[in-house]
């Protein structure tokens, strides 16, 4: 937290004499120059990303569990319209079970749900129809939650990584990213006693699972 805080002083200073360079002394740069002022001033936004959800991930544990009985179905639709609006529905096909009810915090799984969708909208984002599936099961005592896409996917080899801080299996210029979303996932499920995992192969889309306790989960 306090590496994150710290870093935002000359972050700002970075971003903000950019801009004076940018906007009183733009007359005096040829194209070149004021191309790069516009890479830095971008590259500078990225950082602030990078700090703000450093600083997500660093909370996540001081953050008490307030627990509720939680109906996920609602949840899901109020992600899936704020994500893909009516004029993207043409391209992406969502197909959603019977999602079981649980006990949990609900902002928190709010953030999971949120990470994993916006995940599966964002890799399938090339396919001329992207089909993203959503569902959940009862299995040895924990509800099973899915959400799997037909996008990119990724090499299995690699999996170990995915859920690591700032780890990404993808060139930022192909899918943009800080790559702390899935651990910001790993790290709520896990203080939920439950479990987070992922299967995938090259361009043939991938799978991200969930797990929480059972508690007398119910399906709608």
């Amino acid at each position: 937290y306090s590496v994150s805080h710290d870093l935002r002083a000359p972050l700002r200073a970075i971003n903000g004499f950019t801009r004076i360079l940018l906007e009183d002394y733009s007359q005096k740069l040829d194209d070149e120059g004021r191309r790069i002022c516009g890479v830095i001033c971008d590259n500078a936004k990225k950082m602030g990303q990078l700090i703000d959800d450093l600083l997500s991930f660093s909370r996540l544990n001081r953050t008490e569990l307030r627990m509720t009985r939680i109906d996920m179905k609602p949840i899901v639709a109020s992600i899936i319209e704020e994500l893909a609006p009516p004029d993207k529905r043409q391209r992406i096909q969502f197909r959603i079970d019977d999602l079981a009810s649980v006990s949990a915090d609900p902002p928190l799984i709010h953030q999971v749900w949120m990470n994993l969708i916006s995940n599966a909208v964002k890799f399938s984002s090339r396919c001329e129809k992207a089909v993203i599936s959503i569902s959940s099961k009862i299995e040895d005592g924990f509800v099973v939650f899915c959400v799997s896409d037909n996008g990119a996917g990724f090499d299995m080899r690699y999996v170990d990584k995915i859920f690591g801080v700032f780890q990404r299996l993808h060139n930022v210029k192909d899918f943009e990213g800080t790559g702390v979303g899935l651990a910001i996932v790993q790290r709520i499920i896990t203080r939920h006693g439950g479990k987070v995992w992922a299967e995938g192969a090259v361009n043939q889309g991938a799978s991200f699972y969930f797990s929480l306790p059972v508690d007398n989960a119910l399906m709608d």
